[in-house]
């Protein structure tokens, strides 16, 4: 579920918050490209942090490992709150990245069927050669396939010798 700014300035610290707030709408868009990579970086070493912080203290609620530090208190709700606010900024970023890299990418493409339409352009004003310049081409190889071929006068007498055995046969019987 994603959290208001209202919720996510209550879970952050001051210098967290004005760091947070570089992930959403306006200001992420007028970062440059450095500046996303250096955020990324830090959002994820921040998300990690507090996915440590938040096994731990599950595990020292489970009596599995000691308490870390003896000011926190023992409920794992406001840290993994922590935990939601940074993977939804790193979220943030990795979709401005990637809207950036398909941006990158359709240009590119354009760029790269102009030229295309250029040189295309350029090859209809060339001239073909004067003399036929095609060699031999391929070499026919004769099928070592065995031809069978029937007698055509032979195929309908084979079935008027049948008619007249059967007439034969049907004429004893009777």
């Amino acid at each position: 579920m994603t959290l208001s700014i209202k919720t996510e300035n209550s879970l952050l610290k001051q210098d967290e918050i004005a760091f947070v707030a570089g992930t959403h709408y306006p200001a992420i868009v007028d970062a440059d490209d450095k500046a996303l990579a250096e955020m990324r970086k830090r959002i994820r070493d921040l998300q990690e942090k507090e996915r440590t912080f938040v096994r731990q203290m599950r595990r020292s609620i489970r009596g599995k490992a000691d308490a870390r530090g003896a000011s926190f208190p023992g409920e794992v709700e406001r840290p993994s709150r922590r935990k939601q606010v940074w993977a939804q900024a790193a979220k943030r970023l990795n979709r401005e990245t990637a809207r950036r890299r398909a941006i990158a990418a359709h240009e590119e493409m354009k760029d790269a069927a102009r030229r295309a339409l250029a040189l295309k352009a350029d090859g209809k004003a060339k001239a073909r050669p004067a003399d036929k310049t095609a060699s031999d081409g391929m070499i026919a190889i004769e099928s070592r396939k065995r031809r069978f071929s029937v007698n055509r006068a032979k195929v309908g007498s084979v079935s008027q010798a049948g008619k007249r055995a059967q007439a034969r046969r049907d004429a004893k019987g009777a």
